[in-house]
This record gives C-alpha cells, structure tokens and sequence, in this order.
C-alpha cells in the first residue's frame, strides 16, 4: 500500500469541497475544478481534512492509491494558491509577444513559431521572462515544458529557454580550445 496515499491531506481556510458519488468539486480563491475519482478508490472528509481509501482488491487499486492523493492534493494547492514556472529567453532577436490568444514567439527561425494558450492559462511576458500560471500543475507544468523544448538553451552561447532556476553547463567553444593548447606548449 502507497505511503503517501495514507497521509490525510489537509485543507486550508477558505476552500470549499464537495463530494457527490464519485466526483469532487474544490472551490478557491483561484477558480473551481472537478475531479471525478477512479475506481477502487473513495475520499472522506473529516472536519478539515481528506482521507483517501483504497479497496485494496485489485493491483491496479493500489497502484492508483497514491497517484489519487497527489493529484487531490495538487488540486487543492492550486484553487488556494495557483501554480507557476517561469521561463527566460536569452538570444539576440528572439522575442516573445501575447496576440489575444496566441503566444507568438520569435526564434531564429524563418517565420514566427504561434501557439495558442491553452485554457486556463495565463501569461506575462517582461523583457525577457515569461510567467506561465494556472490553478492545474499538470496544463502549466506541460505548456512550460512544450515552450522550454521549442528552443532549449544551448551550452556554448546560452541561447534559447531555460527554466529560472535551471543551471545551463556551458561548454568551451573551438577557439578557447586552441588558446589553451598554445599556453600549454
């Protein structure tokens, strides 16, 4: 049985949560999500906290024991507090602009790269870094991670996306390379 599905999860002020047969619906300061439990796993509210529980029966059960804690507990964060990444963009003429819907990019390519924001998305873009925020993990941590593999950072110049708090291991280029080989003999 899942450790982590046995913690109950806690939750904070100002969240409202109903169950109805086999789904849940969070409301927050954020926004509402409904969230429609698998089977062979049930939720109890105890005062100010959730228990999640297993049946235990199948091995597929157990195996969605703890992915359906996580996931409650994510949902919960986000209707409370939102989630967020932030991106930066380093390159000489590579631009990010929102155009209503879409978020058009400038890359280096031979045309500007256009994506249109997912719902429930918000972006700001400053200079050159871009706040991705929304109340569900999985839309903004997979529309970060779409935008970062657009045009990742690349270890000689650094051009390109990177996370905030991503360390980008820079690499020697060919004539630093030859420098030191003349200072060596």
């Amino acid at each position: 049985m899942s450790r982590l599905g046995k913690k109950p999860i806690k939750i904070p002020g100002g969240i409202e949560i109903k169950i109805q047969d086999k789904v849940l619906k969070f409301k927050g300061s954020k926004g509402e999500v409904d969230y429609s439990l698998p089977r062979g796993v049930k939720v109890e509210k105890e005062g100010d906290k959730l228990n999640v529980i297993s049946s235990r029966k199948r091995k597929q059960d157990r195996i969605i024991y703890g992915l359906t804690r996580a996931t409650i507990a994510n949902i919960i964060k986000g209707v409370n507090k939102g989630f967020r990444k932030r991106l930066e963009l380093f390159g000489v003429g590579y631009t990010a602009q929102v155009e209503g819907d879409n978020l058009v990019l400038t890359l280096g390519y031979s045309h500007p790269v256009k994506i249109k924001k997912p719902e429930g998305i918000e972006i700001e873009i400053k200079k050159n870094e871009m706040a991705i925020s929304g109340i569900d993990c999985e839309k903004v941590g997979q529309f970060a991670a779409y935008i970062h593999d657009l045009k990742r950072a690349e270890p000689y110049k650094g051009k390109g996306f990177k996370y905030a708090n991503e360390v980008i291991r820079r690499k020697v280029g060919k004539a630093a390379l030859k420098t030191e080989e003349e200072v060596v003999k």
